[in-house]
């Protein structure tokens, strides 16, 4: 990847901010494609292959929630938010739709280079290993051998039930991603009915002190959401 240019795609509807950011990510030899509205960006992220996209909350035409969530049905390109709301229900907002990472406006150029490279490399790690062993799952703290259903925390084993192992799985499957205790019933144990929300925390709670044991920052990779469900987080709270 050192030697390898990669693509870019910037949107935000003001023009000052996108040559910013032009003229920084070009520095490190990012090749960088522009677009000032929703659709415009929409359209090219899906007739081209890039990298990684810069995507501003509140755009014309379509906001950046809406072209995550379209990108999202038929591609996996990393999405950095960037918006002038730092609410937590945005930011919600955007990991929901399927943003890898968020900044909040006003934010240091620098910043969101380092930021950029942070998620391109690890992107970068994760395609390695899925073209290596299709079967194996590795985040910043927690690898699943999915062939062998073997599952090691900060390189340390970690012995689950079957549904404890099938819980992590899906939420790690899905980095970033929200899911409410319904779709994890019904996702994981195959309910076909809503069962007893407490199933889902009784787990969740047994995964993490089974985690816990192993690496506290493994854990902490299992997130509450408060009102919403849980997540899995790309990346440990302490590596942020």
């Amino acid at each position: 990847m050192e030697n390898e240019i990669l693509n870019l795609l910037v949107v935000d509807d003001e023009e000052r901010i996108r040559r910013l950011l032009k003229m920084y990510l070009e520095k490190e030899n990012y090749n960088i494609t522009e677009a000032d509205d929703g659709e415009k960006a929409l359209n090219l992220a899906l007739e081209n292959d890039y990298d990684l996209i810069l995507l501003d909350l509140m755009l014309p035409k379509m906001d950046g929630i809406e072209v995550a969530e379209k990108l999202r049905e038929y591609k996996n390109t990393p999405i950095m938010m960037l918006t002038a709301k730092g609410e937590e229900g945005n930011r919600i907002q955007g990991f929901e739709a399927g943003a890898d990472d968020y900044i909040v406006k006003p934010f240091s150029p620098r910043e969101v280079v380092l930021r950029v490279s942070a998620v391109l490399k690890r992107t970068h790690i994760e395609k390695e290993q899925e073209e290596i062993n299709p079967d194996l799952i590795v985040t910043s703290n927690i690898e699943i051998d999915n062939q062998s259903h073997r599952v090691l925390a900060d390189g340390k084993p970690v012995n689950l039930t079957p549904k404890e192992y099938d819980l992590l799985l899906y939420l790690i499957q899905s980095p970033n991603q929200i899911f409410g205790r319904e779709q994890l019933l019904r996702e994981v144990w195959k309910y076909e009915f809503f069962g007893d929300l407490r199933t889902v925390d009784t787990h969740i709670k047994r995964l993490r002190e089974k985690l816990t044991k192993q690496s506290e920052a493994a854990a902490k990779m299992i997130v509450t959401v408060w009102g919403l469900g849980y997540k899995f987080n790309s990346y440990s709270e302490e590596k942020k």
